[in-house]
């Protein structure tokens, strides 16, 4: 079942960056008590994704700061690529987050199958708002990126 406006984000250990590498962070303590925007991707390096997508959220990370504690990108990716994407895309106020075996994507309702593109199991591309770890809005594309663009998320909040 997907996640909707007024449910609570699921609880489930995935993976960032730190200073020594990969480390654990649990969503239920990431989005605890502060306002967050969690937008996700299918897959990083993806022309999607880094020509359309990120960007709009790099360029919009001040403003969007503004009005929330946190902007994070999650994709079925490893630590170690999101990592090198988000120094690719100079998206340093960003938090990446590695859902490198989709369990916070299933979780949330929100996984995409690919595996008929040789790409397995993604996520589906939205975007999300949640004040304490409950979600204010929610948009997600089934083409382009309408209802997860940088823009979107900024009108909605």
């Amino acid at each position: 079942m997907t996640i909707a406006v007024g449910d609570k984000i699921p609880d489930v250990t995935i993976k960032t960056n730190g200073d020594k590498g990969p480390q654990d962070l649990a969503t239920g303590e990431f989005f605890k008590g502060r306002k967050v925007v969690l937008f996700a991707v299918p897959g990083a390096f993806t022309p999607g994704c880094s020509n359309t997508h990120m960007p709009g959220f790099v360029v919009s990370a001040d403003d969007i700061l503004e009005k929330v504690d946190a902007i994070a990108c999650m994709a079925v990716n490893d630590a170690f690529v999101m990592d090198a994407w988000q120094q690719n895309q100079n998206a340093e106020k960003i938090t990446m987050l590695a859902d490198g075996n989709a369990e916070f994507a299933k979780a949330l309702g929100l996984e995409l199958d690919a595996t008929a593109g040789c790409m397995g199991i993604r996520s589906k591309r939205f975007a999300l708002i949640a004040n304490d770890g409950v979600v204010e809005y929610l948009g997600v594309d089934a083409k382009g990126v309408d209802q997860s663009s940088a823009e979107t998320v900024l009108e909605q909040l």
